[in-house]
């Protein structure tokens, strides 16, 4: 709790191109960007999967392949590569990360439609996209939402390998002071992080209470 208190407590911590609002934005415009550019990538596949049913080896072979790779290695792969200086060593493992997720709930949640759901669409005279988009898309909803919240948190949490190239974010604050023996500073990095998780549940918790509609709220409840 000390070392709470000296980190928080510190007036420097709070100024500057290193004070914590400017370590809490850099981390966030991290995660957004990535998160952003995975649900481009995951939620068009997803969807189209989903509806047409063909390709779901893909989503799959995709989805395991990405869990299994290690971030940290790939940021240092992609330094290797590209070299330092931009953020795509950090951007491109963290946009891996959170594909899977992303890709695997809204596959799900579109392919468990139920039949008679699609049926009624067609015979109402939808077709196609308009299928996907007004029938099938609100009912799957909640898996999908919980597949970018899934994907967010993680992309949180491990935007902190930003600090192992140079660039910023949170994880400046445990890996400079695990670097120099600074534990406040590790520890106030580390509940930064924590408390930025929990605020993004919180925002996907309300996205989902305010998006999805009550009835398909409860059929899930009830399933």
């Amino acid at each position: 709790m000390n070392w709470l208190l000296d980190f928080f407590g510190n007036p420097a911590n709070w100024s500057g191109s290193g004070g914590i609002p400017v370590r809490v934005l850099e981390h966030i415009q991290f995660s957004l960007a990535a998160l952003l550019l995975a649900a481009l990538i995951a939620l068009p596949l997803g969807l189209l999967i989903g509806h047409t049913r063909r390709g779901a080896l893909l989503v799959v072979v995709a989805a395991n392949a990405a869990r299994a790779l290690p971030t940290l290695g790939l940021v240092v792969l992609i330094v290797l590569l590209v070299g330092v200086g931009t953020t795509w060593p950090v951007l491109i493992p963290l946009v891996a990360l959170a594909v899977p997720p992303i890709l695997v709930n809204t596959y799900e949640g579109v392919r468990g439609v139920d039949e008679d759901l699609r049926d009624a669409a067609y015979g109402m005279g939808l077709r196609g996209r308009q299928v996907l988009l007004r029938a099938l898309v609100p009912v799957a909803l909640p898996l999908i939402l919980l597949g970018l919240r899934i994907a967010a948190i993680q992309v949180v949490a491990t935007a902190t390998v930003a600090a192992y190239v140079g660039l910023g974010g949170l994880g400046r604050f445990i890996i400079d002071g695990l670097a120099t023996k600074d534990y406040p500073s590790t520890i106030g990095g580390a509940v930064l992080v924590a408390v930025l998780a929990l605020l993004v549940q919180a925002g996907f918790a309300l996205l989902q209470r305010v998006a999805v509609s009550p009835g398909v709220s409860q059929r899930a409840r009830t399933r």
